[in-house]
């Protein structure tokens, strides 16, 4: 298995190209954070209380979809984004290593400089990989609002209602059947960063879980389940 240094450029795959190199996915999830903790923070910045984040500033978001084409016309199979991702949670996830940036670095590895977030939890729900992500910062930023930290950033960009995606970076092929671009056996996923304009149809991040449940695909509509019954398998995944 090919792992490229630090700073080594792959030449990036585009949207509508075959080969192998970068793929960097800009349409993943919405990051989606704890409604009141955000509610209380913007609360307190209004009336002049002492600027105090929590120490856990714990997000959650839609990261990846399989067998479905996003944004730059490319489909991750089933077999594949799995074997991926099961990969990542006993290798980075569970060794604390899973970390990401804001915006995509322009090589396959990250820089301890790029660090936004570590994720904490993956799972299935159908066709959408879901889970949760701490957001690195700073004490400046947790005390006194002081950005400098890309995840003093993000966490800034969440607070003042802008909305911010994740999209995933890695490595692979891209092959063309009968007019269907897919990423082949060959991919290694390198993980996921935080952005402005994900690749990943609905890919997006938020402070309240709930506001994810409209952008989840599964395989409900084709065995006949209700918006209901949906509504609350989301709603048991997501803790609510």
């Amino acid at each position: 298995m090919y792992y490229p240094t630090h700073t080594e450029q792959l030449v990036e795959i585009k949207a509508g190209k075959v080969g192998y190199g970068l793929l960097i996915e800009r349409d993943a999830g919405h990051i989606i954070g704890d409604g009141d903790t955000v509610s209380q923070i913007k609360e307190d910045i209004g009336t002049g209380k002492k600027f105090v984040i929590p120490d856990n500033f714990i997000v959650s978001a839609v990261f990846q979809k399989y067998g479905i084409k996003n944004a730059n016309g490319r489909v991750y199979p089933e077999n594949v984004l799995k074997r991926e991702v099961q990969k990542y949670l006993e290798n980075q996830v569970a060794r604390h290593s899973s970390v990401g940036a804001l915006d995509h670095p322009s090589y396959s590895s990250l820089s301890g400089h790029d660090v936004a977030h570590r994720i904490l939890d993956l799972r299935w729900e159908g066709h959408t990989l879901v889970g949760e992500m701490k957001l690195h910062l700073s004490e400046g930023f947790k005390r006194y609002g002081m950005c400098s930290t890309s995840g003093d950033l993000v966490a800034n960009m969440i607070l003042d209602g802008i909305n911010v995606g994740v999209s995933s970076r890695g490595v692979g092929g891209v092959v063309e059947k009968m007019g269907v671009f897919y990423v082949d056996d060959t991919y290694d996923l390198v993980g996921w960063d935080d952005v402005l304009e994900p690749s990943t149809n609905n890919a997006w991040i938020s402070t309240d879980p709930r506001d994810l449940k409209p952008y989840i695909e599964s395989l409900d509509k084709c065995n006949g389940i209700t918006i209901a019954e949906k509504i609350n398998k989301i709603g048991k995944i997501l803790n609510l």
